[in-house]
């Protein structure tokens, strides 16, 4: 009986696997967008910076969005969402320094009012300072102070959203992976977030699969004004995938991997990795025991059953191991185009069974922060709160 018991856990995850890799919209598949036609007349764009506490990036942020090699008319609104290290005097002494004064306006948030989630007011703090000062913008790019932009990722972004009708145009940036901590996890958070919003899904208008990655999002006003503007997400902590879903609803999406943006933003070690995903983990559970409990059922069997029945081996086990190891050979084969993508060894793909318990216990301990009153920790601020 036993035997028969591990048969059947074994029988279980290959058939997860063979699902995932052939029914899940091919989201292990790393494609990156093709250039499109220039229109022929150029929108104007205005970026929208929330910045928190970014002094140690914000110089790199801004000179890459200040020196874009745009044919429209660009303007950036950086919104100081009342940092304490300078932040907005590092951004002025950019510009100066570039002489881009009058491409760059500073914008200082209004004190948080209830809720709203902190990033998400920020944004609408700039939005309300583009439409006093831009009004005719066609598109707003929403990007992170921590991320930097190739000189023409603008141009392409623009050019894509125009020749595709898109009305918001994301891209996932390529996130750093220098440090031994980001080699080991940061290509399995992006697989993660490709397993749950295949982008051949999302860029289909036909599905019902919507989301967007909030480094980059290129949204067109018109159908950014009518879901209501940003207050229409005023609360969301996954403010991107949120936006995305509601934008889906007015016309078309696209979300595609970066060629020309990428993160600043380093993660030296376990814990901050730890951090970036118990933010936000048990939002994505939408605070829910019973889905918490699916999602660690889930992936045991996913992950943790291939690799223990393999190894099992050793130990006397008989035919289960067969289904095990065809599972674990599947895993550590759909893994493998983003570590290319991310130039990671690919010695990495079979460790995916370990990656995969880190990210379980990051997602235990988001729930424990929440049970605790300490969910959704951001930059000082704890903003999901259990409702009584």
């Amino acid at each position: 009986m036993f035997a028969l018991i591990l048969l059947l856990l074994a029988a279980i995850s290959l058939l997860i696997w063979v699902v995932l890799a052939l029914l899940r919209g091919g989201f292990w598949q790393v494609r990156l967008p093709a250039l499109c036609a220039e229109p022929l007349r150029w929108p104007t764009v205005v970026a929208v910076v929330p910045a928190r506490d970014e002094a140690d990036v914000i110089e790199a942020a801004m000179e890459s969005l200040l020196r874009q090699d745009y044919p429209g008319q660009f303007h950036v609104m950086l919104v100081d969402d009342h940092s304490s290290d300078g932040t907005a005097a590092v951004a002025t002494a950019t510009a100066q320094r570039l002489a881009q004064q009058e491409r760059l306006t500073l914008v200082a948030a209004r004190d948080l009012p209830a809720g709203w989630a902190g990033k998400v007011w920020a944004q609408a703090e700039g939005l309300a300072a583009q439409q006093r000062q831009f009004p005719k913008a066609r598109y707003v790019l929403l990007t992170d102070a921590d991320i930097g932009h190739h000189r023409h990722a603008l141009k392409h972004l623009v050019a894509r959203a125009e020749a595709e009708q898109r009305v918001l145009t994301s891209l996932m940036v390529r996130l750093r992976c220098a440090s031994f901590a980001e080699k080991a996890l940061i290509p399995a958070f992006v697989f993660f977030f490709a397993m749950l919003y295949p982008f051949s899904r999302v860029n289909d208008p036909s599905s019902r699969v919507a989301a967007a990655a909030g480094g980059c999002m290129l949204a067109r006003t018109d159908a950014l004004a009518k879901i209501g503007g940003i207050a229409a997400i005023k609360d969301a902590l996954i403010d991107d995938c949120a936006l995305g879903a509601k934008m889906k609803q007015q016309g078309s999406i696209r979300l595609d991997l970066a060629q020309d943006s990428y993160s600043l933003r380093p993660y030296n070690d376990w814990s901050s990795i730890w951090n970036m995903i118990a933010r936000s983990a048990y939002t994505q559970l939408r605070y829910s025991p019973w889905l918490l409990a699916g999602t660690v059922v889930g992936m045991l069997l996913t992950y943790v059953v291939p690799p223990v029945l393999t190894l099992g081996f050793a130990f006397g086990l008989g035919a289960e191991v067969w289904p095990a190891l065809s599972a674990w050979l599947i895993m550590t084969l759909v893994f493998t185009p983003m570590l290319r993508y991310y130039r990671q060894s690919l010695l990495w793909a079979p460790a995916m069974p370990l990656i995969a318990l880190f990210y379980l216990a990051a997602t235990l301990g988001s729930a424990w922060r929440y049970w605790q009153g300490r969910g959704g920790q951001w930059k000082g601020r704890a903003q999901a709160v259990q409702r009584p």
